[in-house]
């Protein structure tokens, strides 16, 4: 049983940074695909971003709402993910949820079998 574990989740102004990072324990993140996900209250979890390693390489994917603006990245000898969030703004406050999928692509909400529990990001504009 895979658990994930975020911290860096905080306070920060519009234009700031932020790096959240996803500790993973009972597994090794480089067999699975994990990635992240958030939520603003009343809305449906969002895709933000997946990371993936197979034969061919590493793989990843982000939304379009945050595509040059979020890194996300793994460190396989602490066995933890990060997302590394640049240009901040107000709409990208929410709660953001670490997830890992057994699937190497992943393609839905329904296909990752492990959450955190998340960590809240504010930006004030």
């Amino acid at each position: 049983q895979v658990q994930l574990v975020e911290s860096g989740g905080g306070l920060v102004q519009s234009g700031g940074s932020l790096r959240l990072s996803c500790a993973a324990s009972g597994g090794t993140v480089s067999s699975y695909a994990t990635g992240w996900f958030r939520q603003t209250p009343g809305k449906e979890r969002e895709f933000v971003a997946r990371i993936s390693h197979s034969w061919s390489g590493v793989n990843t994917l982000y939304a379009d709402a945050v595509k040059g603006r979020f890194t996300i990245s793994r460190d396989y000898a602490k066995n933890t993910m990060y997302l590394q969030m640049n240009s901040l703004k107000a709409e990208d406050t929410a709660v953001y949820y670490c997830v890992a999928s057994s699937r190497h692509y992943p393609s839905g909400i329904d296909e990752y079998d492990y959450w955190g529990q998340g960590t809240q990001v504010t930006v004030s504009s």
